[in-house]
């Protein structure tokens, strides 16, 4: 497993919205598709084999499901190559979102545009934005990694949430997240890769 850190996109940068398939529903999501009463924007970049994913699966599934009853609109999206990566197949994702409860849509990014347009380097790597969609956080869902003995918690990617919430100002102490890197396709990869 090659370990990947996030590219920490600069704060405050003004991301796009996205129109993408959900396998599980066959439909088309779009994040302008939150509308009314949406306080934050949360874009989280996983896959089905990550062991990374895997290891937080279970706490990723409770706080977002939480989250997406509170307002937060919540988006999981695949953006690897389906091709060299057949286990993170659309069918396959279903499987993943059924196994572990998702509330919220997961999403399957074809081309990678929408990993390219959020700088997303790894799985998982998170992206919290206000209403505005405007980005207040980029990082890690916490310390704990396969092996390292450390609870997954959830508790900086929280801490963030509660803070934009509760309408403080996110903390600008950000870790970067810390995974496998996105699959990209061959001649695909973004600049940092």
């Amino acid at each position: 497993m090659v370990k990947t850190a996030s590219t920490m996109l600069k704060l405050g940068s003004q991301l796009e919205g996205f129109h993408l398939l959900e396998p599980k529903t066959k439909n088309r999501v779009a994040l302008s598709d939150a509308s009314g009463g949406v306080d934050a924007y949360l874009v989280l970049f996983i896959c089905n084999h990550c062991p990374f994913v895997v290891h937080i699966a279970d706490k990723l599934a409770q706080v977002c499901n939480q989250w997406h009853s509170m307002g937060v609109a919540v988006y999981a999206i695949n953006s690897n190559d389906v091709e060299r990566y057949p286990e993170d197949d659309p069918s396959k994702m279903v499987d993943f979102a059924n196994r572990y409860g998702f509330k919220f849509p997961y999403l399957f990014d074809p081309d990678q545009t929408v990993a390219r347009q959020f700088d997303a380097a790894c799985t998982p790597d998170f992206f919290l934005l206000n209403a505005q969609r405007r980005l207040v956080y980029r990082g890690q869902f916490d310390d704990s990694r396969p092996g390292n003995d450390a609870v997954v918690t959830g508790a900086d990617l929280s801490r963030a949430v509660e803070e934009l919430l509760a309408g403080k100002q996110v903390s600008g102490d950000q870790k970067p997240s810390l995974g496998c890197n996105i699959k990209w396709k061959p001649g695909n990869e973004p600049a940092y890769f």
